[in-house]
């Protein structure tokens, strides 16, 4: 059962402070994020917040300048706090907020913290500087560090009473997942190579004479770079069709949550696609009234009544 928003205000003090800790941290950190959690009811919203600020502890350990036995280490210690949230060992009154936080949200609702093992085990494939030979390779990944979120946030939106093929919920969100961390890779292809790492499949790569990587505003002499983002364009693009599918399952604001943030994400899709050599120029992004446009066209549900139009023509 969905915790009311009465029993969400009437919270300990602790807790409320904790809760606050990691809006502050959405909201400074995730503006993309936060223009989608913000439509949500106030419980979930505070839910919300703490997986992002969790999982934002577990990237910047990740991304961070330390050496990787040590970053192991900090993961390692990340997930001995998961363990002590799963086993309903972290006080009100403990020092870390966001583990405060977390375990509160725990308590409330059905959150499958398996997911954030699964995040811990993406960043260390990061950490130990693994690359990708095939698609199936990296899907793996971004199943960890990405997918693993969609189902962890299922857990907080849960689906609307009588949503048909519910069932299927878990795994459209995994593939919404996916379609916005394949977005997100290709947005940040020359910040990530900056960083001495390579996330497109090697194989897509070569097809395209592209394998020397992205060290600057030109792409390799000649290769087809267009011709490489287009190519996962399309490969995004049909993972936002599938994990869509999503969208007439959740009630009204949780659909609108995910609307937003895929939108957003779908539109720096369209930018990429129109002029694939701006993500070796500098970073892809969408502006404040742009983002908020569809925040709004989210919340208005059109998104989640086409795609429930689309389901009941394959359907019959």
């Amino acid at each position: 059962m969905s915790p009311t928003v009465e029993d969400s205000i009437s919270l300990p003090a602790p807790v409320l402070a904790a809760y606050s800790y990691c809006e502050t941290v959405t909201g400074s950190e995730a503006r993309n994020f936060a223009y989608g959690i913000r439509l949500l009811p106030l419980a979930e919203r505070r839910a919300m917040s703490a997986l992002y600020a969790f999982s934002r502890r577990v990237d910047d350990i990740g991304d961070g300048t330390l050496a990787p036995a040590v970053k192991a280490d900090r993961l390692g210690a990340t997930r001995d706090i998961l363990d002590r949230i799963r086993d309903g060992k972290v006080d009100e009154d403990d020092t870390d907020p966001v583990a405060v936080a977390l375990a509160d949200a725990a308590r409330r609702f059905p959150i499958p913290l398996g997911g954030l093992d699964e995040l811990i085990d993406g960043v260390l494939m990061d950490v130990k500087g693994v690359t990708y030979e095939t698609w199936d390779d990296l899907k793996l990944y971004c199943r960890c560090v990405a997918g693993a979120i969609g189902r962890l946030s299922l857990g907080i939106f849960g689906t609307a009473p009588g949503a048909p093929q519910a069932d299927k919920a878990a795994e459209y969100a995994d593939t919404l997942g996916l379609a916005l961390q394949l977005t997100n890779i290709l947005r940040d292809v020359r910040e990530d190579a900056g960083n001495g790492r390579t996330y497109l499949p090697a194989d897509d790569l070569a097809e395209f004479g592209c394998s020397e990587g992205f060290d600057g505003p030109r792409p390799p002499a000649g290769s087809d770079f267009p011709g490489l983002v287009h190519f996962e364009v399309r490969r995004a693009r049909a993972l936002f069709a599938e994990g869509y599918r999503l969208l007439p399952m959740l009630d009204r604001r949780s659909g609108a949550c995910v609307a937003a943030m895929a939108g957003i994400y779908r539109r720096l899709l369209d930018r990429i696609e129109r002029d694939p050599l701006a993500v070796l120029r500098g970073r892809v992004s969408l502006p404040g009234h742009e983002k908020a446009y569809v925040a709004v066209r989210g919340l208005s549900g059109f998104d989640a009544r086409q795609i429930g139009r689309q389901a009941g023509r394959r359907r019959s």
